[in-house]
């Protein structure tokens, strides 16, 4: 689907550049809030990954790399349940743009030191179709190319799968794909043309792991440039996916964003990550609910992208953490009520937080590019007039950004590190003016007026170095923390600013 700044091109928002100069001498002390406890540096596993077992299990099928198709074949010859082992070498399935391997029920294929399963650039998927409970261990899987938006492993969704220690790597489209119940545990998932993962199903996604993985240089193929604004790549992304946990992972040097939801995700738990040096946003949350994100350590993340809009004259916030009509909704069950930000560091990214709303996008408006409507909205065709004006569908039919809570964070920026000249540094909590469509309820400066006073929108508890400054409601509005911290914004309350590092 097309970002939301896509959105905002093709509806007319205007953005007017400009910025305000912060005070040279500001400084305010106050409480000092609970130390931020990210994570301080990631963990290579690239190159590292746990091996496989140097000689076949008992009762293991033994895959031979001298024979062509060997994976394939036996694959098909044996019961649903059985453990292939590949011994070292390259094993190849073919020269048949659909050769591949057909797991069955329970397979679990395991690979030796060494073992490595290569497409040669000809086939486009390794693991298909939707048998459940599938593992695949300490394999290298390279080489494939399906089209964009498909995957390598796992091409079909399947249920259950567990991909293990394995290196998923210079393959087009997604490394692999996701169904629900599957953990993606101690993998190097790096330099594939789109994504690392594309969590994605045609039916319920639920209960997805990833833990203790690198990802890394994905996106090769740089879509985001070759079609503008398609929204289409990052390390991974997140499709309507019900409840996902995203601890201890290295995503870093992405081009593009390193963790994107887009559209009804629910119940996301991402905690004790490093995420840095990514040419886009750390991470995108958007039109989705619910979510806890916890002591991650975030660096140098968006400087690419925030210096493209800087040198455009763009006063849009070109956000590192970006939450797009997103928010916590108690209506839908999960683990947290709210979308909560807290006990993270974030040091020379390009901005801070963001929260859009985007008075435009709402269920049945052209504007709203993902299709679809809420999870608090079965029937699309009810958000019209006259219902829409008024409640429950003058809430329901849109997503909002609202029960953010962004506390006990640590915010450092230092403007010569990261290159920047003006427009960075910066935190927002804005809206556009509702002009569309012409039977919208939104129209005007509603939303403006709701995201940034009475959707219960927090900042308190944190620790800011540097010259950082606060745009509100709208793209024209910048104050600075003392203006922040006053009526009617009230914002930041017991947090710290200090000077430093600008």
């Amino acid at each position: 689907m097309s970002r939301t700044l896509r959105a905002l091109a093709l509806f007319g928002v205007l953005v007017v550049a400009g910025c305000t100069a912060s005070p040279a001498a500001e400084q305010q002390s106050g409480t000092t809030p609970a130390p931020a406890t990210g994570s301080s540096s990631g963990t290579a596993v690239c190159g590292h990954t746990k091996p496989g077992p140097s000689e076949a299990p008992a009762g293991a099928v033994k895959i031979d790399p001298s024979v062509d198709g060997d994976l394939t074949r036996k694959s098909e010859e044996n019961p649903p349940g059985t453990t292939f082992w590949l011994a070292p070498g390259t094993h190849t399935l073919g020269n048949d743009q659909y050769g591949s391997v057909t797991p069955k029920d329970g397979d679990v294929y395991l690979g030796a030191p060494g073992a490595i399963l290569d497409g040669k650039r000809v086939n486009k998927y390794a693991f298909v179709f939707d048998a459940k409970n599938v593992t695949i261990r300490g394999l290298t899987v390279r080489g494939f190319v399906p089209p964009p938006d498909e995957g390598v492993v796992n091409h079909d969704s399947g249920d259950g799968w567990t991909i293990e220690d394995s290196t998923i790597e210079n393959n087009d489209g997604a490394g692999l794909m996701a169904g629900s119940n599957q953990t993606v545990r101690g993998n190097c998932l790096k330099d594939n043309g789109q994504y690392g993962m594309n969590a994605y199903k045609n039916g319920t996604l639920t209960n997805l792991v990833l833990e203790g993985n690198e990802i890394t240089g994905n996106n090769t193929g740089d879509w985001e440039n070759k079609i503008d604004g398609c929204g289409c790549t990052g390390g991974v992304k997140f499709w309507a996916v019900n409840k996902a946990d995203i601890r201890n992972n290295w995503v870093h040097d992405n081009r593009g964003t390193g963790l994107w939801a887009d559209t009804n995700n629910n119940d996301f738990l991402i905690e004790h990550n490093v995420i840095e040096d990514n040419d886009g946003s750390a991470i995108i949350y958007e039109i989705s609910y619910n979510a806890v994100i916890r002591d991650n350590t975030f660096r140098r993340n968006n400087i690419v992208e925030g210096r493209k809009f800087a040198d455009r004259g763009e006063t849009f916030p070109s956000a590192s953490i970006y939450l797009s009509e997103s928010g916590g909704e108690p209506r839908i069950p999960a683990r947290t009520g709210k979308l909560e930000f807290y006990g993270n560091v974030m040091e020379n990214n390009w901005s801070g937080v963001t929260l859009w709303e985007n008075a435009d996008r709402f269920c049945n408006s052209a504007a709203n590019t993902s299709g679809g409507c809420t999870l608090l909205v079965k029937d699309i065709n009810r958000c019209v007039q006259p219902d829409i004006a008024k409640k429950p569908l003058y809430d329901d039919c849109r997503w909002k950004t609202q029960n953010v809570d962004i506390h006990d964070n640590q915010f450092t920026v230092d403007p010569k590190a990261i290159g920047c000249n003006a427009l960075c540094a910066r935190m927002a909590v804005i809206s556009n003016y509702g002009t569309y469509p012409d039977w919208s309820p939104y129209r005007g400066d509603v939303v403006q007026q709701a995201i940034t006073f009475a959707q219960h929108n927090s900042w308190h508890d944190n620790h800011y170095s540097g010259p950082w400054t606060f745009m509100t409601q709208d793209t024209e509005r910048v104050v600075h923390s003392s203006q922040w911290q006053s009526a009617p914004f009230s914002q930041d309350q017991r947090s710290t600013f200090v000077q430093s590092g600008g």
